[in-house]
């Protein structure tokens, strides 16, 4: 059982399989973790094949890729985290709308992560630039 404080940190509820999710204004600040009493609500590959309008072995090929994350249930099926229609539909207009192939995208999301992480970074700080972020 965690013997911290569970009203501070820099993390969120409880993720996928009970692992800490941070969430993005503490990042920096503490490393207490919180886990949910209640376990995330997961979705399957049809459900989410449905939400985002793709097929299923596209999704898995996907997964494959390492593109999306997904995790195993007890019975061996592909579960995802509710995000994972969102972070489909990201993908698909990297793909239309910058004419990347996957590998390359995977690339995209990565750098796109660390800017997200690097100017919530800097609002963090209080010193932001003048001009707007670019993303």
């Amino acid at each position: 059982m965690n013997d911290r404080p569970a009203g501070t940190g820099g993390f969120g509820q409880a993720g996928v399989g009970g692992r800490p999710v941070r969430t993005g204004a503490d990042i920096t600040a503490s490393t207490a973790v919180r886990y949910a009493l209640v376990p995330a609500p997961m979705l399957s590959l049809d459900a989410v094949a449905r939400r985002s309008g793709l097929h299923p072995d596209l999704i898995r090929r996907f997964v494959a890729l390492g593109l999306v994350d997904a995790e195993r249930d007890s019975a061996g099926r592909l579960v995802f985290d509710s995000t994972a229609p969102a972070v489909l539909a990201r993908i698909q207009r990297l793909r239309t709308g910058l004419c990347l192939n996957y590998a390359s995208i995977g690339l995209v999301l990565d750098l796109l992560d660390r800017i997200s992480l690097l100017e919530a970074a800097l609002r963090g700080r209080g010193t932001r630039s003048e001009t707007p972020p670019w993303t």
